[in-house]
């Protein structure tokens, strides 16, 4: 299995290393007047919108993490809280301590 994913990774990489260099042409980025950025490479700007969703995804798991937590440690209280009172209303087990009479 590791090989397997070393071989991904490695195809992954020359992916990068080929798109990268079919992609060098600079273009100008501009928002009408108020934002004037020099020239960036094609393949710059494409990976740098890739990291910018991951981060966003990242940090919108996390979030997600938190709030699943949240509500399986309040599920687990409640679990906890019907079973205290399912033991309370039980009837104690009748012990019968008077020996019969052989």
């Amino acid at each position: 299995m590791r090989i397997i994913y070393l071989i991904f990774v490695i195809l992954f990489a020359l992916f990068i290393v080929t798109f990268s260099q079919q992609n060098l042409e600079p273009i100008n980025l501009k928002y009408y007047d108020y934002l004037h950025i020099p020239p960036v490479p094609v393949y710059l700007l494409i990976f740098i919108s890739l990291l910018i969703g991951v981060i966003i995804t990242a940090f919108w798991g996390v979030v997600e993490r938190f709030r699943l937590n949240r509500t399986i440690r309040n599920l687990n209280r409640l679990v906890r809280d019907l079973r205290r009172e399912l033991h309370a209303s039980e009837t104690p087990p009748i012990i019968d301590d008077q020996k019969k009479p052989e």
